[in-house]
C-alpha cells in the first residue's frame, strides 16, 4: 500500500503470484478493501450459470446481506453485477427500492453500501460489495482505489481462466462455496456454545486454526464431524 492508502500495480501482481488459487487471491483483495475503508464487511460475489454466490468475504455482515439479495434475486449487489455499474446506497433507512432488503440491512446494523462491478458482462461477472454501519460512509472514501481493487479482481479471474481449463476453474468455484458452507455451519455451532457474536466466533475459529497450523475450513470440518459423528453437509453444486 502506498502513502495515500492505495495499492500499486506491482504489489497487486505480487499478491497474484503468491496465492495458490483464485479464491485466495480474491480473499486478499477483500481483506485489502476492508482495511482500506474500515467498513464492517466486504464480500466478493461471482455469478456462474445464473447463480450468484459469495466466493469470499471479510467481516461478519457480508455473507448474510449478500444471501438476502440472492434469496429475493434483487439488491444493489446484483444490480451492480448484472448491469456492470457502481451502485451506492447512502442510507438504507431511506431507501425504497429492492423490496424488504434495505429494512433487513438496517436490522443487521448496516446503513450504507457500495458495490463495484467485477468482470462486467463476462461469463463470470461479479461485484465487490462493501457494507458500513454509518449512513453515507463511503462519501469520503477513495473510490478510485476501490475501482483499482475491482479491476485487479477482474484481471485475476481472467488470468485464472486462461491458465486453467474450464473444469479446473469450475472446481475452484465449487470448492470455495463448499468451504463457505462448512465455515458458516461451524460459526453457528460456536455462537451457540459460547453465546457470542459471529465476529467473536470467527475470531475463535481463526485463532484455533493458526494455533494448530491447519486451514480454517479443515478445522471447521473436523469440529462438525466430532460434534455430529459424521462429516458436515455441503451444498450440491451443479455444473
Amino acid at each position: 500500500m502506498n502513502s495515500d492508502g492505495a495499492y500499486d500495480s506491482g504489489e497487486m501482481t505480487q499478491w497474484l503470484l503468491e496465492t495458490d488459487s483464485v479464491e485466495e487471491f480474491l480473499q486478499t483483495l477483500a481483506d485489502g478493501a476492508l482495511e482500506m475503508t474500515r467498513c464492517e464487511g466486504v464480500g466478493v460475489t461471482l455469478e456462474g450459470g445464473g447463480r450468484p454466490l459469495t466466493v469470499v468475504s471479510a467481516g461478519p455482515p457480508a455473507p448474510k446481506l449478500d444471501e438476502k439479495q440472492y434469496g429475493q434475486d434483487d439488491g444493489p449487489c446484483l444490480q451492480s453485477l448484472r448491469k456492470g455499474q457502481e451502485v451506492a446506497v447512502r442510507d438504507m433507512a431511506h431507501e425504497t427500492g429492492w423490496g424488504d432488503y434495505p429494512a433487513y440491512a438496517v436490522s443487521c446494523g448496516i446503513r450504507s453500501s457500495l458495490s463495484l462491478p467485477i468482470a462486467a458482462r463476462t461469463q463470470t461477472a461479479g461485484a465487490l460489495n462493501l457494507y458500513a454501519a454509518e449512513p453515507d460512509a463511503f462519501a469520503g472514501v477513495d473510490v478510485g482505489a476501490l475501482r483499482f481493487l475491482a479491476a485487479q479482481a477482474t484481471g485475476g479471474i481472467a488470468v485464472a481462466q486462461r491458465i486453467s481449463d474450464t473444469q479446473e476453474f469450475a472446481e475452484q468455484m465449487r470448492t470455495a462455496m463448499r468451504s463457505r458452507s462448512v465455515i458458516d455451519q461451524a460459526l453457528g455451532v460456536v455462537m451457540g456454545q459460547r453465546r457470542c457474536t459471529a465476529e467473536e466466533a470467527f475470531g475463535i475459529l481463526r485463532s484455533a486454526s493458526q494455533h494448530r497450523n491447519v486451514k480454517l475450513r479443515d478445522l471447521c470440518r473436523e469440529l462438525l464431524t466430532n460434534l455430529t459423528g459424521r462429516p458436515p453437509t455441503e451444498p450440491e453444486i451443479r455444473s
